[in-house]
């Protein structure tokens, strides 16, 4: 049989083509944050290769549940959606027991947050905030409201499409993931700075959750399919073949 890899192999190197340049001038609120001088590219160590373990019942029973957890003297107003995918990593291995959190604002494009000003109502129903384990296939699914976009001060009328935010924890710190999810036929997906500064229209379908008609729930919730490929970690080389326990003994 193979090897499986373990903790201790290192992650395959980032792929600086398939990121965002860090400085996008037409993304105008991250030019003072962002790095003008190119990354240094390290060998993986400890603090690369490892990553905590997360457990079932360190979660909540409605953490994946964004309609019911935030819900306080009713439901949310908005669309029903059911969002799920599996997480993989580059050699399409699932990633299990990886910690997804998504936040989102809510259906009028409103954040719970203080600084949050935005004229759209604050849902007092609806919290925003979610997590859940993938399991031994990397699968995971939760349902939600279906956020609506907002406006943003990076020109005069720019708006943000409908997206909800991803947090994602794997079997390595290298494996870290940030991202946003958009929706299939969101029309301000083309005209999106943030988008815009992704390098192809490949990596952008990338982002865009395409909705999945056979996982609808009758009379209740339409849903979406978004699939994330997360860093691989390689195995043992050993004359162009993965080593098998025991053969160097």
């Amino acid at each position: 049989m193979p090897r499986v890899p373990v903790p201790g192999d290192e992650f395959l190197m980032r792929d600086p083509a398939s990121h965002p340049p860090a400085h996008a001038p037409e993304y105008k609120s991250s030019l003072l944050r962002s790095p003008r001088h190119a990354l240094i590219s390290l060998q993986n160590s400890l603090s690369e290769v490892t990553a905590p373990v997360f457990r079932a019942e360190e979660l909540g029973r409605l953490d994946n549940d964004l309609i019911l957890n935030g819900a306080k003297e009713g439901l949310p107003v908005g669309e029903r959606i059911v969002v799920h995918g599996h997480v993989r990593d580059q050699f399409g291995r699932p990633v299990k027991n990886a910690l997804v959190e998504v936040w989102q604002a809510n259906a009028s494009g409103r954040y719970r947050h203080k600084k949050d000003t935005y004229i759209g109502a604050l849902d007092p129903n609806f919290g925003g905030c979610g997590r859940m384990l993938t399991d031994e296939n990397g699968y995971y699914a939760y349902r939600t409201i279906r956020p609506g976009p907002y406006p943003w001060r990076n020109r005069v009328n720019d708006w943000r499409p409908a997206h909800i935010h991803y947090a994602l924890s794997g079997e390595g710190w290298a494996q870290r993931l940030i991202t946003q999810m958009y929706f299939e036929g969101d029309p301000l997906i083309p005209e999106c700075p943030i988008l815009r500064s992704v390098p192809s229209e490949e990596q952008i379908r990338g982002l865009i959750a395409l909705q999945d008609r056979g996982a609808f729930v009758q009379l209740d919730s339409r849903a979406y399919r978004f699939d994330i490929v997360l860093r691989g970690q390689r195995a043992t080389l050993f004359e162009n073949a993965v080593q098998q326990e025991g053969a160097m003994q």
